[in-house]
């Protein structure tokens, strides 16, 4: 596998089938490691280069504010994701529980 697609996979926790899903490649193309023209493994990296890992892997699939951000980037939603990790450097980890449709309990 391409080294730096090996690397965002490691720092992120990702699975063969989500890097490809993200990186919207076949898998002959990120093992050849040919992913030059793929401007996004390099931006990603970058993005991520400051943060923890492990809390990284963790926080990736957590729902936060703008949902679980694995969901971010399988929908290749670049944007959304960068707007969850500045949230994530500038205010932590932060987890939101689902709201359930019910009326809610009285105090």
């Amino acid at each position: 596998m391409g080294t730096a697609a090996a690397l965002l996979q490691a720092r992120l926790g990702l699975t063969d089938d989500e890097l490809l899903q993200i990186l919207d490649e076949s898998p002959l193309t990120v093992i050849g490691g040919e992913l030059d023209h793929k401007p996004e493994l390099a931006i990603l990296l970058a993005l991520t280069e400051e943060h923890d890992p492990a809390t990284l892997r963790a926080w990736l699939r957590t729902s936060g504010p703008h949902g679980p951000p694995v969901d971010l980037l399988l929908a290749r939603d670049f944007g959304a994701f960068e707007d969850a990790l500045a949230d994530l450097a500038e205010r932590g980890w932060v987890i939101s529980a689902r709201r359930s449709p019910g009326p809610r309990p009285e105090r």
